[in-house]
């Protein structure tokens, strides 16, 4: 009796799960808004308080410079800030780190995070870190704030598991959109690197999210664009060439920053927690404090004068070189703070110094060092996250002009292809891989049920091919094909065609499995 009671509840649970995929389109985006909302206030309080606590720190180490009273109060405000970042993550472990690995994770149905503690953690935790002045960003605890939010959304609205990783979607989209003040580079981060999905009800209801998010932050906080920096005009013609060989000195530059963090983190994985999260961090910034301060924190604030052309190439180098181990080190301590931005400060310095050393050589008496500055973020970023459309839309976004999309598109598909002969893998991929791999992670909800969307590419496996080609794992089931707004219901026999949508229902606990065979079969162009 208790079997089929349990049978009964099941087959209800899926019937519900597909008559609310059918309808409930247009409630996804106002959720989407109510989503962006909730994150936009979180994520603008998160980065004023960012903002606060960098501009303290460095009130603090100027008073220090002077004052030795000051730098004694200063050292022991450090160790405390340290010591509690550190205890956030011993409490919380998913809280630490960038956060993007995490909410991919989630999103693959490998982690199951408790999002009230997390949040708290996320919160608390990026503050103390760029306030003790470690080489990280605001971006990724941004993005897994909002996240959170969009999965606490769902779970206090008791959502179905689908619904709720489309939220958690909506929630990442709006906190990066908020961190940057740039809703349009959200919204392709969620589909490119994220979700890797590009169906409507994705794109849809993400816009909304970080549309809403965006004018929060912008509106109600009175937050401007993280770098200050503009550009007002497109880049001259006759440097065009330079861009190409930029984007390749990117392309190496971003696959060597990949393999020093992972270097990195498999190092301190060796000591213990103490060690690389307070003592190792302790002394590098007690170290920049009276050496060289302006590389403490995120190092947003490099960017402008970098652009500007007020650094000269030998105090440019300087400053690269200490800002690529600073950030290597604060990334591999594990503690709350994201790298996005570090690594955009990176890519800003050195397409900095590439316009100072290039430009004398090829005989150019104005440098147009403000062009290959926005150019070395948008390399640097392709390069190393792989996600190049994100990176043009959001540095065309924090320009405040979209008249340079020619030599972003550029810049990123030469750092792009650059980093993939060299087989240098995606970021946050691999982060997301070692985080699964080394069990830091579960999957505690293999029994829930959750429908997954796979479009049929031109040119792939199974345009063409019956749907019997595709070999999903037991249990799983293709429940509709929607062809040309049609729905289709599917048999082994049917014949897929390009730009044909499946939606299978599968075990979450199935999910990567499922959608590695929809990739290699739906997905990947046959040769």
């Amino acid at each position: 009796m208790a079997k089929k009671i349990v049978r009964r509840r099941r087959m209800s649970s899926t019937k519900a799960n597909i008559q609310r995929k059918e309808n409930f389109q247009y409630i996804l985006i106002l959720e989407g808004v109510a989503v962006g909302f909730l994150a936009g206030l979180i994520v603008s309080m998160f980065r004023f308080a960012f903002i606060k606590a960098e501009s303290m720190r460095d009130i603090l180490v100027e008073a220090a410079s002077h004052k030795i009273t000051v730098g004694i109060l200063g050292t022991g405000l450090l160790l405390f800030l340290l010591i509690t970042a550190a205890a956030i993550t011993k409490r919380e472990p998913i809280s630490g780190g960038s956060g993007i690995p995490q909410v991919e994770a989630e999103l693959k149905g490998k982690l199951n995070a408790r999002w009230a503690q997390v949040m708290i953690g996320k919160f608390i935790g990026g503050i103390l870190t760029v306030g003790g002045g470690l080489s990280l960003g605001s971006e990724g605890p941004s993005v897994q704030l909002g996240a959170m939010t969009g999965k606490g959304f769902s779970r206090i609205n008791q959502r179905l598991k689908t619904e709720e990783k489309l939220l958690l979607t909506c929630g990442a989209g709006a906190g990066l959109a908020a961190a940057f003040g740039a809703p349009l580079a959200g919204v392709v981060f969620t589909l490119e690197e994220l979700h890797k999905n590009f169906s409507k009800e994705v794109l849809l209801s993400t816009m909304a999210s970080a549309i809403t998010a965006d004018c929060i932050s912008s509106y109600l906080f009175g937050l401007k664009p993280v770098f200050g920096f503009t550009v007002a005009s497109g880049m001259p013609l006759n440097r065009i060439w330079m861009v190409l060989i930029l984007g390749i000195v990117m392309g190496v530059f971003g696959v060597i920053y990949n393999k020093t963090t992972f270097f990195v983190q498999d190092v301190f994985a060796r000591f213990n927690p103490f060690f690389r999260k307070v003592a190792v961090p302790f002394v590098m910034v007690m170290i920049l404090a009276f050496t060289l301060p302006q590389t403490l924190g995120s190092g947003s604030q490099l960017i402008a004068p970098a652009g500007q052309g007020k650094f000269e190439a030998g105090f440019l180098l300087l400053l690269l070189a200490v800002k690529y181990v600073s950030s290597a080190i604060s990334f591999g301590s594990g503690l709350p703070g994201g790298t996005f931005l570090p690594l955009l400060v990176l890519g800003a310095l050195s397409g900095g110094l590439f316009t100072e050393v290039l430009s004398p050589i090829a005989g150019y008496s104005e440098k147009c060092t403000e062009y290959f500055v926005i150019l070395g973020m948008a390399g640097y970023f392709s390069a190393i996250v792989r996600a190049p459309i994100t990176g043009i839309i959001l540095i065309s976004e924090m320009t405040g002009t979209f008249s340079n999309l020619l030599p972003l598109a550029m810049v990123s598909l030469s750092a792009y292809m650059t980093a993939e002969i060299l087989k240098g893998g995606p970021l946050y991929e691999q982060l997301t891989e070692r985080l699964i791999a080394g069990g830091r992670v579960k999957n505690t909800h293999r029994r829930n049920k959750i429908l997954i969307e796979s479009e049929v590419h031109f040119g792939s496996l199974m345009d063409g091919r019956p749907l019997s080609a595709i070999d999903l794992p037991t249990g799983c089931l293709v429940v509709s094909v929607m062809r040309d707004r049609h729905e289709i219901v599917p048999g082994g026999s049917t014949r897929m065609r390009a730009g044909d949508k499946l939606i299978i229902l599968c075990s979450e606990g199935l999910v990567m499995d499922v959608q590695a065979e929809l990739d290699k079969k739906c997905k990947t162009v046959r040769i």
